[in-house]
């Protein structure tokens, strides 16, 4: 470790599948390093197949922060995974060792890296249940309506679909009388940063999607998703609707083939991964890398390298 007088953060981004958690593992084994997650479905306990998980033995070889950390019908905000990872963070460079926050999930990046100031509202449960009824009577798109005329910033930066965020922000407004946006200001961290971006050709990622997909499949991604169905789990929570379990809903309830929900998966996860780099780009000091090259290993040491001299 350096004597600077920021302790270094090393991020790994990049979209699903392209490579994240290999590069990180050789990365923090080289570097005397430990990885906080940045996947907002890997903080799920019993999630582990659909959430592409590091496995036992991938946890065992490096130190691993925020994975498994609530059940899948807990509560978990942004701001919740703010603070913990500070934490775990200041922690890691307590130890004189490097942090490398990993993962693919833009928000939780971006809180982190960019230091959002995060409104803390507690959850209002009886205006959320107002809201969820007037989504499930009228559509979501009203109450994205309604947002768009409130904040329009906010609502640009949210999909129409997403419900969840929709709700949050017109539940902060409705709360303090401020936008979400206007109290969403940043702080740069105490920290120096560095961020390695990995990226390869759309048609090459989309083939490395379909090749994990079966992976799960023979792994027994239906049958994780089978045993929360059965302890209870419905699927209104964001963890059953995420990526990876939503899918298999429509299956489940005699409405679609095993194959049409394999197929819509690989579909999903291809238009997930082509927002993921929306997020990336608003990150401070990235540096891209192909995720592909022979040589990986070696440029992403030069960029750590930079980082700790």
């Amino acid at each position: 470790m350096q004597a600077s007088a920021l302790p270094p953060i090393l991020a790994i981004v990049g979209p699903t599948a392209v490579g994240k958690t290999a590069l990180a593992l050789q990365l923090a084994q080289a570097l005397d390093g430990e990885i906080v997650s940045a996947d907002s479905r890997q903080v799920y306990r019993t999630m582990d197949i659909g959430t592409a998980k590091p496995t036992q033995a991938e946890q065992a070889a490096v130190p691993h922060h925020l994975i498994d950390i609530v059940d899948p019908d807990q509560e978990f905000s942004l701001a919740s995974y703010q603070d913990r990872a500070y934490h775990a963070l200041a922690e890691i460079s307590a130890r004189q060792r490097l942090p490398l926050l990993v993962g693919g999930t833009g928000q939780y990046l971006a809180a982190v890296l960019q230091g959002w100031q995060i409104p803390r509202v507690a959850p209002q449960l009886e205006l959320r249940a107002r809201l969820e009824a007037e989504a499930l009577q009228h559509g979501p798109a009203v109450l994205h309506e309604r947002l768009a005329r409130i904040d329009p910033a906010a609502a640009q930066a949210i999909l129409p679909g997403n419900l969840r965020r929709i709700i949050r922000a017109l539940e902060v407004f409705e709360i303090t009388g401020q936008t979400i946006t206007s109290q969403q200001t940043m702080v740069a961290p105490p920290y120096q940063i560095r961020v390695i971006w990995l990226s390869l050709p759309a048609e090459h990622l989309y083939a490395r999607i379909d090749r994990r997909v079966e992976q799960m499949i023979d792994a027994g991604l239906l049958h994780e998703v089978q045993q929360l169905v059965a302890h209870g789990y419905g699927w209104e929570l964001p963890a059953m609707s995420g990526l990876g379990y939503r899918e298999f809903q429509p299956y489940l309830a005699g409405q679609s083939s095993l194959a049409e929900a394999i197929q819509r998966l690989k579909y999903d996860t291809h238009a997930f991964a082509r927002r993921q780099p929306a997020w990336f780009r608003r990150l401070p000091h990235v540096t891209k890398l192909p995720a592909d090259s022979v040589d990986l290993f070696e440029q992403a040491r030069q960029v750590a390298q930079a980082l700790l001299d």
